[in-house]
């Protein structure tokens, strides 16, 4: 693409993304499976749960008792995050962004609690214009509902809209929302399946998309 301004309004996922999140994850969801379950879980097991939130998938674990088990997770997962970390760049590339008066978003299927808990630990919430999380869409991505929700509530037009996200879901929703994709795999816990699909873009290291979007904003 070619422009002084081609996008007036970037989405991003959260977790492998803008932040260092999934070795926390893990643990919060092993510290949960471990007290309650007695057993320990395997990244790829974890991982396989992905999509529906995180009150979802306890309320599934649990059918009784889960409000308390919530606020457990929520509670190791608010106190370890020594274990996380917002990617270097990422801050500068977001104070860039807004220098330019573009529009923000963050389209996660993370529960609000727990997207609220990250981003304003790792000092980023205040950069976010609108914030969809699983808990604000009927079905969870790789449904593009939370594109579609961004893209209509500032009235943007679908060709200058930009998803970053590091999954196959990011992908998949990003095509069926008419947007264009950028995939990041810095960090990216699918990166060979993701590097299968047809992103727009893909980015090996945060300098690579700062560079992209210094040329597209």
């Amino acid at each position: 693409m070619n422009g002084i301004k081609n996008f007036d309004g970037i989405i991003f996922d959260i977790d492998g993304t803008l932040t260092s999140t999934n070795e926390l994850i893990f643990a919060s969801f092993n510290h949960i499976a471990e007290k309650y379950l007695g057993k320990r879980m395997k990244k790829e097991e974890i991982i396989s749960l992905f999509g529906p939130t995180e009150d979802q998938i306890l309320d599934n674990w649990f059918a009784s008792n889960s409000d308390t088990i919530k606020e457990d997770y929520y509670s190791f997962y608010s106190k370890n995050h020594h274990m996380a970390d917002i990617y270097p760049g990422i801050k500068e590339l977001l104070d860039y962004i807004k220098s330019k008066q573009i529009l923000l978003s963050i389209f996660t299927g993370k529960g609000r609690e727990a997207a609220t808990i990250t981003l304003k630990i790792l000092e980023i919430y205040i950069y976010f214009d609108l914030i969809v999380t699983g808990d604000d869409v009927m079905e969870h991505k790789p449904s593009p509902e939370g594109i579609i929700k961004f893209i209509a509530h500032y009235n943007l037009k679908r060709e200058r809209v930009l998803m970053v996200g590091d999954s196959p879901s990011d992908i998949l929703a990003a095509h069926e929302a008419g947007v264009k994709i950028a995939s990041v795999v810095w960090d990216s816990y699918a990166k060979d399946e993701v590097l299968r699909l047809n992103s727009d873009y893909v980015f090996e290291t945060v300098e690579e998309l700062t560079a992209f979007i210094k040329c597209n904003v």
